[in-house]
């Protein structure tokens, strides 16, 4: 680690200097030429699309990878960030999406283990370990016992030992590199408490998000990336979220907008009292050109409801029909060739195979439209790859690349363009915007759209009631496995539908 002297400006000078940054990886720019100021006592976020660049500045900051090209400033002196070694000597930590820390152990193990500033003897001392660990649980809010394993521990709480990890290598600056991604409100709202904290402390705070309800609750300033170049900075009291949305996006989008309804009167798909493990009763039809939102809490059955369909879940009563003819999948394959297609709601262990091609993965499940005399048609299957890729405004190198490689948007692109190839008749989408940033939502927004103006039926589960509202027809209701509400989208309110899922009604409401 290298530190040399700069000359100083007038006026407040920031902690942290970021200038012409600049990463690639396989030859692909992540970051090309990321110039960003962060000041002492500031909440600085930034945001951008899947693929933007966020998560790989972080990540630079923290040490976890080295930078290509640029030059970092800390108290306007010049610094060299190779490893995470150089980032806590620097008073630069990073708190990753996915934790660092070690379930098996200890919170104080967690603490002290790699922490410059706690050094122990040959032999482990408990007691000073946990008077060490104890101040800093305290300053985050966390009352547990130093000696509990993390892995006891809430999500939420083993973030709070994540930050009292990082206040103990007194840091200076902090990123948050989508550290509400997994957390339920009540813990993202302690989470914010602990940032203003640390904001009335002094120390400077890098929010990395999507989610715009929380960028505007938490942050001072926003900084946009796109297509891993700068696009601007701005004071977020300042920054209108449409304009905020059009510099991340590149175009104008709008979060209110409904699509145009495509329902025509024929019933496409009907479902009268079905009944699984999970499920009771269950009885809705689905139109032509019709998009049905499924609502619930989590384990309301929204997620089972997909799966009895796809021929994933034994059905134990009710009927259902296709096109006027009966439909009972005896297996995912037999439910695709009736004309049902599931993307499910966890792409990475249940829709995508991670370490093959998008090519690959995208022809996963139409590899016998392709096939002739059992050999692939290679140049075939380039072609509809290309178009499906550009149908979802895919972002890729290749079609040889590795999906793992791919932001958490793109992925899903991959999946949702696996069954454009297919065709079904029915899609059900179970939280597809899920994990993904604002321009890929309104991307898959318009997909939806255009299946629905093709005649097909499309049954839509989602945790976000405005994006239900915008998006649907009508609106399913399920609570505890139970149909409570089957409510018209612009007759409805979000309110409404919170209070159906969240009641102990069991009579089903139908419009």
């Amino acid at each position: 680690m290298t530190d040399t002297s700069t000359t100083s400006e007038k006026g407040p000078q920031p902690i942290l200097r970021a200038r012409n940054v600049g990463k690639s990886f396989g030859g692909v720019h992540a970051l090309r030429d990321v110039s960003i100021d962060v000041y002492a006592g500031e909440v600085h976020a930034i945001v951008g699309e899947n693929g933007a660049g966020k998560s790989t500045f972080g990540k630079i900051l923290g040490g976890a990878i080295p930078a290509d090209s640029g030059s970092f400033e800390l108290d306007g002196r010049t610094v060299t960030i190779c490893n995470p070694i150089d980032a806590q000597q620097l008073g630069i930590t990073i708190i990753f999406q996915e934790l660092d820390l070690f379930p098996n152990l200890s919170v104080a193990e967690n603490i002290a283990i790699r922490n410059l500033a706690y050094s122990d003897r040959l032999l482990v001392n408990r007691k000073r370990m946990a008077e060490f660990c104890l101040p800093m649980l305290k300053r985050v809010g966390l009352d547990v016992d130093p000696g509990t394993m993390l892995g006891d521990l809430h999500l939420g709480h083993q973030q709070l030992v994540a930050i009292a990890r990082a206040l103990s290598m007194n840091a200076r600056v902090i990123v948050f590199d989508e550290s509400t991604s997994s957390l339920s409100d009540e813990f993202v709202e302690n989470l914010f408490q602990v940032i203003d904290l640390l904001r009335s402390e002094g120390i400077a705070c890098i929010f990395i998000s999507h989610k715009m309800e929380e960028l505007f609750r938490i942050s001072d300033r926003v900084t946009v990336l796109r297509d891993g170049e700068y696009v601007g900075s701005r004071p977020a009291s300042e920054l209108p979220q449409d304009e905020l949305i059009g510099m991340m996006v590149g175009r104008k989008v709008s979060e209110q907008t409904r699509a145009e309804s495509h329902a025509a009167g024929e019933v496409l798909f009907e479902c009268t009292g079905l009944r699984t493990r999970r499920l009771h009763d269950i009885s809705f039809t689905l139109h032509r050109g019709e998009v049905m939102g499924l609502a619930g809490l989590i384990g309301a059955g929204r997620g089972e409801l997909g799966k009895a369909l796809f021929g994933l879940t034994r059905i134990v009563g009710g009927q259902m029909s296709l096109e006027s003819r009966p439909y009972l999948p005896r297996s995912p394959r037999h439910a695709i060739e009736l004309g049902v297609g599931l993307v499910p709601r966890d792409r990475k262990t249940e829709g995508l195979m991670m370490q093959m091609s998008v090519r690959d993965n995208t022809t996963l499940a139409s590899l016998s439209d392709l096939n002739a005399l059992g050999l692939i048609r290679q140049r075939e299957e380039s072609t509809v790859v290309e178009r499906v890729g550009t149908q979802t405004r895919l972002r890729a190198s290749g079609a040889h690349a590795e999906v793992s490689s791919l932001s958490g948007g793109n992925q899903q692109k991959v999946l949702l363009g696996r069954w454009l190839l297919v065709e079904p008749k029915v899609y059900f989408f179970d939280d597809p915007t899920r994990g993904v940033d604002i321009g890929a939502k309104h991307d898959i927004y318009d997909l939806i759209e255009q299946q629905a103006a093709r005649g097909k039926g499309v049954l839509f589960v989602s945790s976000e009631l405005p994006e239900l509202l915008r998006c649907c027809d009508r609106i399913l209701v399920l609570n505890q496995g139970k149909q409570v509400a089957l409510l018209q989208s612009d007759a409805t309110s979000a309110e409404e539908i919170l209070r159906y899922a969240t009641s102990q009604a069991s009579q089903a409401v139908a419009s």
